[in-house]
């Protein structure tokens, strides 16, 4: 029970990262129905750039409080992140939402590319180590524990999901993303600038991938400039597997895989005899999703995306 317990809560922490990225992915298709799939290297610029920041700031303080260096690299990874996917928007989408689907997804495909190329120009191939920032030491209850950056994890995650649902439900702004999301074009003659939405959709799923990779960092403590791609892709899944294009289907598809895969890690070479080894989670969350896909085509919750006018 301890061990099952244990796989869950840390499924739970590695599901919110995915759930965070998994929104940003959610919000620009439900806008535009496009995949960025450039999402994921954005988190790794966030990283990166937290890095850049956190690894200065240790070098030249090196008695500055953890938690200090770790607000601080958040705090310039977002507006780096927000700055470079407005300008993917402007510069790689916007010319193409009339064209077919396949040439943004071709394009952000090439996105991805240059952003892991540049990464790798500038912070080099090697791993970057980040300098302890915060407390090591789990606090355990009921059999299982957790560590103080899994616990900044699932409160970080908590706060931006409910500010997020709150904004798109309550206020004007998020009027104006579903009246965006529902038709551009009918948007546009109600005095919505459609254009805006869309940018501003673009800059709140980057700060979002900004957060996911920092909490990464803090719960890992390393960063990569091919790091991106695989946590890109487990989200882009999460998403689907909620149902692309729901917000609570995105958090719900993140944290489902989250736990699947943890599970899976835990008891995947129990099950099979030691024939398979938790290097195969990965296998696992593609398996689930194929099953999901072939029984409900529109994810758990459906798709909240209407045909555009």
């Amino acid at each position: 029970m301890e061990i099952l317990l244990q796989q869950v809560l840390n499924g739970l922490v590695l599901g919110s990262i995915y759930a965070l990225i998994a929104l940003g992915y959610t919000m620009v298709y439900g806008i535009l129905s496009m995949i960025n799939f450039a999402h994921g290297d954005v988190l790794m610029v966030g990283a990166m750039s937290a890095y850049a920041v956190i690894s200065g700031l240790h070098s030249v303080a090196p008695n500055t409080p953890g938690p200090i260096l770790l607000g601080t690299g958040l705090l310039a990874a977002i507006p780096i992140c927000v700055l470079i996917n407005v300008t993917i928007e402007r510069v790689a989408y916007r010319p193409l939402r009339n064209a077919p689907r396949l040439a943004p997804l071709i394009t952000a495909i090439g996105i991805s590319i240059i952003l892991q190329t540049l990464a790798m120009i500038i912070f080099g191939r090697d791993y970057k180590v980040f300098p302890p920032m915060l407390p090591t030491q789990p606090i355990s209850f009921g059999g299982a524990s957790i560590t103080p950056a899994q616990i900044l994890i699932l409160i970080t995650t908590a706060i931006t999901m409910t500010g997020l649902v709150i904004m798109v439900e309550r206020t004007r702004f998020g009027r104006a993303m579903r009246a965006t999301s529902e038709s551009p074009r009918l948007a546009s003659l109600m005095g919505v600038n459609a254009n805006s939405i869309i940018v501003a959709t673009f800059a709140i799923g980057a700060g979002l991938a900004a957060v996911a990779g920092v909490l990464w960092v803090a719960n890992y403590s390393i960063a990569h400039f091919y790091m991106g791609f695989l946590p890109g892709l487990k989200a882009f899944t999460a998403a689907v597997l909620g149902g692309i294009g729901n917000l609570y289907g995105a958090m719900l598809g993140g944290l489902l895989l989250g736990v699947i895969e943890s599970l899976s890690a835990g008891y995947l070479s129990q099950m099979t005899g030691g024939f398979l080894n938790s290097s195969y989670q990965d296998i696992i969350a593609f398996v689930v999703l194929i099953i999901v896909l072939t029984l409900r085509p529109s994810g758990l919750l459906g798709e909240r995306v209407a045909d555009r006018a």
